[in-house]
């Protein structure tokens, strides 16, 4: 039986280090098979706006970006680390932080960009856009023909 933490197989990983063709592999080279789980989101409805929050636990305030152009709400979050510094207190056994850049985008229409706020706190990014005003059809101008 093989040592594992929090349901994890300590050695899963071990073998796939010496991936030949990496981008092959489908891991995602900044938190590898925990990937998936990155960057989750809740959209919530308000009367006049909605709530955007998103979980980017363990970036800064100056690593997350966030754009809107053509209608779509891009948040991207890049990290990275300095792998020439050595570690004077040890050699590092298994080493599972990487660095990397992730992206998600939405689109939420015709909205100026002066009208979103966001603000990022204890590892996620609150986003409030405001919801669009209701579009009226236009109105019949039915023409009586003689």
């Amino acid at each position: 039986m093989l040592p594992s933490i929090f349901g994890e197989n300590l050695f899963d990983d071990f073998f796939h280090d010496f991936d030949m063709f990496p981008a092959w592999s489908g891991r995602n080279p900044l938190y590898g098979k925990h990937a998936r789980n990155m960057m989750k989101t809740d959209v919530r409805e308000t009367e006049n706006t909605y709530e955007v929050d998103v979980d980017l636990p363990g970036f800064k305030k100056d690593e997350i970006h966030v754009d809107l152009k053509d209608g779509y709400l891009t948040i991207q979050a890049a990290k990275g680390l300095d792998k020439d510094q050595e570690d004077k207190k040890g050699k590092y056994i298994r080493q599972e932080r990487y660095a990397g850049a992730m992206s998600r985008s939405f689109y939420v229409g015709d909205v100026e960009s002066d009208q979103i706020s966001a603000k990022y706190e204890g590892g996620v990014l609150q986003i409030s856009l405001p919801k669009e005003g209701k579009k009226e059809l236009p109105k019949k101008n039915t023409i009586a023909i003689e």
